[in-house]
């Protein structure tokens, strides 16, 4: 019987309320803090994350990269995350490393591939990430200098990631269910964020994202078939009890069952075997929870073919020289992320700068003119995408009328 519940029997129904609220903001604010002393917290949540699993390679120093990660558009090799300043991470700041898990953007602005779960990374509080990164630099630094992309052409070019993070990428912070336990949602933070258990554990499109509505159903991964980790009662975990769930997160395997081989055999070694008892029970209990059809993806964006037509124009057009995180090259070409022109009621500024271009002023290079090459509803579409994309959060308000009209009065 769980601490609510006892509760529930004890006090009043006024109080019983405080207290559930008071238990929710605790559960929301202390999710670092459950787990481990600060000291050691940073390592504890490396080990929840697994970083250790693919910054490894086979007779490689641990953290220093090399791990070949076979996808169907090539292979990549993992980064080394220690400390090193030429090869390894020594030179990023909190912010540069925070941005890497949170937004899936590299110290350089450049995109991630996939294969580093950023897609879940998202879900983990700034506190934890910082905690992780004050971890790594307490490591040895390694001087192993590794060339990640070997991906295949196209895709090779990272600009290619623009439209797979527009299609596949929801970016943001884990936001607890108060209308679920302390526990469950502790559960939920460690399976969605930090163990990306989606990760293995769902079947992917041709592109390489999770297929809706199929997250954790099951999938193959280098070869092995990673289980359903759904309610299932058949193929999934519906048979299994909370217990059997920690028990088996903890040593791998659960008698009369199963047990663990191939790459989750790696994930209990390196990772869930060195959790607390209290966050495998929190595991087990989300994933008990998790329904059979796995149908979570109640946010899933709806395709919407504006802004899959506005990466596109902008990967053609823009993207070269303000990269694909809009954030630009400092001193040089300016930042389209956060912008306040690009933010302005009604875009008007946009539509004069792309068609007219811009003079190289105060240091920053000329921006040339795209009148003759692109049409006023590419305009458009470029201008809402600029403005709905990233950090920005402008209005999807620019029309090709508005387009024609600066056009066609030059001195607008």
């Amino acid at each position: 019987m769980n601490i609510q519940s006892i509760a529930s029997r004890a006090l009043p129904g006024s109080f019983l309320r405080l207290f559930r609220l008071v238990i929710y903001v605790l559960g929301c604010t202390t999710f670092s803090a459950i787990a481990q002393s600060s000291d050691k917290n940073g390592e504890y949540l490396a080990l929840a994350g697994d970083c250790i699993s693919c910054h490894t390679a086979p007779g490689g120093k641990p953290y220093a990269g090399g791990l070949k990660m076979q996808t169907p558009f090539g292979y990549l090799l993992s980064p080394n995350i220690t400390p090193d300043v030429e090869t390894g991470i020594g030179s990023w700041s909190k912010d540069d490393f925070a941005r890497a898990l949170h937004d899936g953007v590299n110290k350089k602005g450049q995109d991630l591939y996939p294969a580093m779960p950023f897609t879940s990374y998202t879900k983990v509080t700034r506190a934890d990430v910082d905690a992780i990164y004050d971890y790594l630099r307490t490591l040895k630094p390694v001087s192993n200098a590794v060339k990640v992309n070997q991906l295949d052409f196209p895709f090779n070019i990272r600009t290619s990631m623009m439209v797979w993070r527009e299609l596949f990428f929801k970016q943001g912070f884990f936001k607890s269910d108060p209308n679920q336990s302390v526990t469950w949602n502790r559960g939920a933070y460690l399976v969605e964020g930090l163990e990306h258990c989606s990760a293995c554990h769902s079947p992917r499109n041709i592109m390489g994202a999770i297929k809706p509505s199929k997250e954790f159903t099951g999938a193959v991964i280098d070869g092995w078939y990673a289980l359903n980790l759904t309610s299932n009662s058949i193929v999934g975990l519906g048979s299994w009890s909370t217990q059997e769930i920690a028990n088996y997160l903890k040593t791998g395997k659960n008698p009369g069952k199963t047990t663990a081989f191939g790459p989750m055999e790696e994930v209990v070694h390196n990772s869930t075997s060195h959790l607390t008892e209290v966050d495998l029970m929190a595991m087990a209990t989300y994933l008990k929870s998790l329904p059979a059809n796995s149908s979570l993806r109640a946010d899933e964006r709806k395709l919407d073919m504006n802004k899959v037509e506005g990466a596109r124009l902008y990967i053609d057009n823009c993207s070269a020289c303000h990269q694909s995180s809009g954030r630009g090259i400092v001193n040089v070409i300016p930042p389209l992320d956060g912008n306040p022109a690009i933010l302005a009621p009604n875009g008007a500024d946009i539509i004069k700068v792309v068609i007219r271009g811009i003079n190289a002023r105060n240091g920053y290079i000329p921006m040339p003119a795209f009148a003759s090459k692109l049409t006023d509803d590419e305009i458009a579409t470029i201008a809402n995408y600029v403005r709905t994309s990233w950090d920005n959060s402008a209005s999807a308000n620019v029309t090709a009328a508005q387009v024609k009209t600066v056009r066609a009065n030059p001195g607008l």
